[in-house]
């Protein structure tokens, strides 16, 4: 496991504090690792909606992957 130590302004100091003292989160490193969740959630869910968007604009290779993957 990593250890990450990164500089945060006062109000993202107060927020941490506001989520501990809310009893939402145990300490510092929870919060941290909880946003750090929600992130890679909201690119991936991001990602399936523009993927969706891509299918239904027909941007997307039909027939034989190995002949397409040839031909690009």
């Amino acid at each position: 496991m990593t250890t990450l130590s990164t500089p945060i302004d006062k109000t993202l100091e107060r927020f941490v504090d506001e989520m501990i003292s809310s009893k939402k989160a145990e300490n510092k490193t929870q919060v941290v690792r909880r946003a750090l969740y929600q992130m890679r959630e909201d690119e991936a869910l991001k990602d399936l909606i523009e993927a969706r968007a891509d299918v239904a604009q027909g941007k997307v290779y039909k027939g034989n992957l190995r002949k397409l993957s040839d031909a690009l």
